[in-house]
């Protein structure tokens, strides 16, 4: 039993270490729900509108590109970024 415990507590850790975190400012008064590649996956990241704050993935890729309405940007794990008319712009 204390081996399943340790396992589970072990992927958890595992799983935390592995959030890609991103802050980002979302200039627009609109939510965006956008597409992520990384690592050969695709999966959905959000943005809430008119606000600041903090997103992440789950991944242990070094980069991640983000599809917006300009094209796909490539962003790097704790990047800050800002958001204006759908694009996106590293800090």
């Amino acid at each position: 039993m204390k081996a399943f415990v340790l396992t589970l507590v072990s992927l958890f850790v595992f799983n935390l270490a592995s959030a890609y975190n991103i802050q980002y400012y979302n200039k627009d008064s609109k939510k965006y729900v956008m597409e992520v590649r990384a690592n050969g996956s695709t999966m959905k990241i959000e943005f809430n509108a008119s606000t600041s704050g903090s997103t992440s993935v789950q991944t242990s890729a070094s980069e991640i590109e983000i599809k917006t309405e300009c094209g796909w940007v490539k962003v790097k794990n704790g990047a800050k970024i800002t958001i204006e008319k759908g694009c996106i712009k590293i800090s």
